[in-house]
C-alpha cells in the first residue's frame, strides 16, 4: 500500500528514540522516530521539535507514549494539515500528579545532579514506573531496566527540565481542537499517571476511543510491545479506509 500515513513515534520522558523493531504488527507501515531535544522545559518547544520532524510529510499519525503523548497532544491541538490520526498511551492532558507532596518530590528530584541523580532520583522514578505485570510481558522488565534506560539516555539537566514541562503543561481546555481519529491506550495498572488522566482526554476529544490493555503497567510499550503494536494496528486498520479515501479525493 503506497498511501499509508507515516507513523511518527514520539519519545517518552527518557528522550530515547523508540525501538521500532519490536513493533512487529506495524512493520508494514512507514515509520520514523527521533530523540527529544535536551534541556527543554516547555511542552510547546517539544511540540515545535516534533513539528520539525513531520514538516516533510503530507500524511502522518502521531504516536506518543507517556511524556511523548503530551507532546503529541500539544502538536495535535494546533491542527497541523498532515495529521491523520493520534495515538496516546499512558499520557495526560495536564499535570497528572495530584499529590502536592509528590509534586514537590518531583521538583526536588529534578534539581538533583551527579550521584544523587543517579542513585536517588532515578531509583525513585523507576519505582513509580513499575507495575506487578512488568515481568509477564513479551519483554520481561524490572525497575533496574527502567533506571538503565534513563542512565543511558537522560542527562540530569534534561530530566529536571522535563519535570518542569510535565508539571506546567495543560491542554485540557484545548482538547476539543483535536479533530482526527484518536486512540487512547491505557495500562491496567499505572500508579504514575492514574485513571483520571485517560478519562479527561476521552471526555474532551470528540469520538476518541480508549483501549485498556489488561495486566500491563506504565512501561507497557517496553514490556508488551507486540500487544501494544497490535492495539495500534487494529485502530489504524479501522480508520485507514476513511484516510485513504480522503487522500485520494484531494
Amino acid at each position: 500500500m503506497t498511501n499509508q500515513p507515516t507513523l511518527v513515534f514520539i519519545p517518552c520522558f527518557s528522550g530515547a528514540p523508540w525501538d521500532l523493531t519490536q513493533l512487529t504488527a506495524l512493520a508494514h507501515r512507514p515509520q520514523r522516530t527521533f530523540r527529544l531535544p535536551e534541556g527543554v522545559a516547555d511542552m510547546e518547544a517539544y511540540a515545535d521539535a516534533a513539528a520539525e520532524h513531520v514538516a516533510d510529510l503530507d500524511d502522518y499519525v502521531l504516536v506518543g507514549d507517556s511524556f511523548g503523548a503530551n507532546i503529541a497532544l500539544a502538536l495535535a491541538v494546533r491542527r497541523p494539515a498532515g495529521l491523520r490520526a493520534l495515538v496516546m498511551s499512558g499520557g495526560f492532558a495536564a499535570n497528572p500528579v495530584t499529590s502536592p507532596a509528590w509534586r514537590s518530590a518531583m521538583r526536588f528530584m529534578g534539581r538533583l545532579r551527579g550521584g544523587l541523580y543517579r542513585q536517588l532520583a532515578l531509583r525513585a522514578h523507576a519505582h513509580r514506573l513499575a507495575s506487578p505485570h512488568d515481568r509477564e510481558g513479551q519483554v520481561p522488565w524490572s525497575e533496574a531496566d527502567s533506571r538503565r534506560l534513563f542512565l543511558d539516555h537522560t542527562p540530569a539537566a534534561s530530566f529536571g527540565a522535563r519535570v518542569g514541562a510535565a508539571l506546567t503543561a495543560d491542554y485540557v481546555d484545548r482538547l476539543d481542537r483535536v479533530r482526527v481519529p484518536t486512540l487512547i491506550i491505557t495500562p491496567s495498572h499505572d500508579k504514575l499517571i492514574g485513571e483520571q488522566a485517560a478519562e479527561i482526554m476521552r471526555t474532551g476529544i470528540a469520538g476518541s476511543r480508549e483501549v485498556v490493555l489488561d495486566r500491563t503497567g506504565h512501561m507497557f510499550r517496553f514490556t508488551h510491545p507486540e500487544t501494544y503494536a497490535q492495539a495500534v494496528e487494529t485502530f489504524l486498520a479501522e480508520t485507514a479506509a476513511d484516510h485513504e479515501t480522503a487522500h485520494a479525493a484531494r
